[in-house]
């Protein structure tokens, strides 16, 4: 019997100006960190190994929510994803839930890396957040 490989996944946190209150979200805080504790043991009870990185060096101006998907990177190297930000990989966002993006995201490029575009493609979506896009 083959022993199944164990993926390895990455997600990155992006540094963050607010400029609009309503899109804030504390990705310090106690919901979000929770939120990672439980999506890590998920995914490492499917195979799995889910890390979270801080890069403290880049910085994205949060005007809306696009913006705020686009502060989230995934990365999965044995299926040749890096660094993809979460709205790149899920397009629309169906409930403008930053925390539900980022678990289809992970999701979505665990099982179904072959269904995310190329990053060489610009995909621009609108997710009705008022932002004027």
């Amino acid at each position: 019997m083959a022993c199944k490989q164990i993926k390895q996944m990455v997600i990155t946190i992006l540094e963050r100006k607010h400029i609009r209150p309503d899109w804030y979200f504390d990705f310090d805080g106690q919901e979000f960190q929770d939120f990672i504790t439980g999506i890590t043991k998920e995914m490492k009870r499917l195979g799995v190994v889910l890390s979270v990185v801080r890069n403290r060096e880049g910085e994205i101006a949060i005007n809306s929510y696009a913006d705020l998907l686009n502060v989230v990177k995934i990365s999965s190297h044995q299926d040749g994803h890096s660094n993809q930000c979460v709205g790149h990989i899920i397009g629309k966002s169906e409930h403008l839930d930053i925390m539900e993006d980022i678990r289809a995201a992970v999701r979505r490029v665990a099982f179904a890396p072959e269904t995310v575009a190329p990053y060489s493609e610009f995909r621009k979506v609108c997710h009705n957040c008022g932002c004027g896009c």
